[in-house]
């Protein structure tokens, strides 16, 4: 979503640290060009306002006290990080658990900014913790809500008190206390009721939202909106705020290709943190917000910090202990390990995805954009179709047992050569690595060997010449 964002901070920066010694002129020349950015991403004006003066009053009063031999450029780009992070809500909070269970957290919103769908994902982020979570249907007003809301909760295993079928039948107010008063009684420490939205903001919504509020009295009101809708996130916040109130806010559809100004205008302006983040249409897609964290990303400097947070949920901690168990005391890395590595990386989501939060992910935009997920599903295909000993030793894959696996994969025996060779070059690579080095680690890995730089090559020794006219005749053809 903040591709574009990105890239102009990215070239505003890049332009102030070719200029060495900055300037004051020069901190305002800065200024002005993500002032377009930020507007460009539909920010709120005020917030840009706002934002700009404090990193241009920052920067300026930063300047004397930065020596000549210093990084200046480094200074104000940190200045504008933190800066960042503030107007993103400062640190991240999370959900408030009532003193007496169930934590009971009311969900709001517009029709269409997927709340359904995000009390489901709600639901699981907490059930995944050990929590126990009960979803409440309370949209009666939309087709189908009740239904969906069943579906979902079906598919991650957790239950929903759902007395109404909906479909404009039904008291929305009484079902969310019974739904309440159902958990208590089962013992659920956690309340998630799904409420109703309409396509705009009336006077009709509000006073059931509200009633709603009233009659369940809920630990924490979360606004749900769609990061896509621009401008409108700011005014729609601004009449839930008065309307009925909110305490936090969660962004959907924050994987979608809009210009993003949503996420940074609505804490400012509301002084309500973004609790949660929605990045796909996957229940598992779902996560905290981190305001550091998405300055990082927005700045071009990544998101390792939640990079190694998926890794180590989709990396099993046995194998992962195994596997570096083996690698020091040098046995060779086998294709059964390789195997369970594609399979952790499949759990961890959309590859693209994840080398997006690389630093330096913008620079390869293209190439991320361009990255064939159904690699990793062919590869796997390919290794679970060669037999346990194949696996442990390769290199009794002859032609026959090639022709064998890719028949078995239904690939072709060239993307088993392809697999293999990959393969051999990555075990290389590890032994290298285990000798204390790492040469060749580009091409190790299966990519494209770095150029070598431009320069005069060493001169090539002469061969001596035979003095037989055949054999001389001979070593020139070859």
């Amino acid at each position: 979503m903040f591709d574009s964002l990105a890239s102009r901070f990215s070239g505003a920066f890049s332009s102030l640290r070719s200029r060495g010694k900055i300037s004051n002129a020069d901190i305002d020349a800065t200024c002005l060009e993500i002032r377009q950015a930020l507007l460009e991403s539909d920010v709120a004006l005020s917030v840009v306002e706002s934002f700009i003066e404090q990193v241009r009053e920052k920067s300026v009063a930063a300047l004397p006290t930065l020596q000549s031999g210093t990084n200046q450029a480094q200074a104000i780009f940190e200045i504008v990080n933190s800066c960042l992070i503030e107007i993103l809500g400062g640190e991240a909070r999370r959900v408030r658990f009532a003193k007496n269970p169930p934590t009971v957290i009311m969900l709001a919103g517009l029709q269409g900014a997927g709340k359904t769908t995000l009390a489901g994902k709600l639901a699981k982020f907490y059930a995944d913790q050990g929590n126990t979570p009960l979803l409440v249907a309370s949209d009666l007003q939309r087709p189908n809500a009740v239904t969906q809301l069943q579906v979902v909760g079906e598919s991650i295993g957790v239950p929903v008190f759902a007395p109404e079928l909906g479909n404009g039948v039904g008291d929305p107010v009484k079902v969310a206390k019974a739904g309440v008063e159902f958990a208590k009684s089962k013992l659920y420490n956690m309340v998630i009721v799904d409420t109703a939205g309409r396509l705009g903001i009336d006077q009709e919504l509000m006073k059931q939202a509200s009633d709603i509020r009233d009659a369940v009295n809920p630990d924490e009101i979360l606004f749900v909106v769609d990061a896509m809708i621009g401008q409108d996130a700011v005014r729609t916040s601004q009449a839930f705020l008065e309307g009925v109130g909110f305490d936090g806010v969660v962004l959907t559809k924050l994987d979608g290709d809009a210009r993003g100004g949503a996420a940074l205008s609505i804490a400012s302006i509301t002084k309500r943190p973004i609790m949660f983040a929605s990045t796909g249409e996957k229940l598992g897609d779902f996560d905290i917000f981190y305001p550091d964290r998405m300055a990082s990303r927005i700045l071009g400097m990544g998101d390792v910090a939640t990079l190694a947070e998926q890794a180590k949920k989709a990396f099993d901690g046995d194998t992962s202990a195994k596997l570096e168990a083996k690698f020091a005391s040098g046995e060779d890395f086998t294709l059964e390990d390789f195997l369970e590595q594609l399979q952790a990386m499949s759990k961890m989501g959309s590859m693209s995805k994840l080398l997006g939060m690389l630093p330096g992910a913008g620079q390869m935009k293209k190439q991320i954009e361009n990255f064939d997920e159904g690699e990793i599903i062919r590869t796997k295909a390919i290794v679970q179709s060669m037999t346990p000993l194949e696996r442990r030793d390769p290199k009794i894959l002859n032609g026959s047992r090639r022709a064998r696996i890719a028949l078995g994969a239904g690939r072709k025996t060239s993307d088993v050569n392809n697999v293999v060779d990959r393969f051999s070059a990555a075990q290389k690579m590890m032994k290298q690595v285990r000798n204390g080095g790492m040469p060749g680690a580009m091409s190790g890995m299966g990519l494209p060997a770095m150029p070598k730089a431009p320069g005069k090559s060493a001169p090539a020794k002469k061969k001596s010449k035979s003095g037989n006219p055949a054999k001389r005749a001979l070593e020139e053809s070859q």
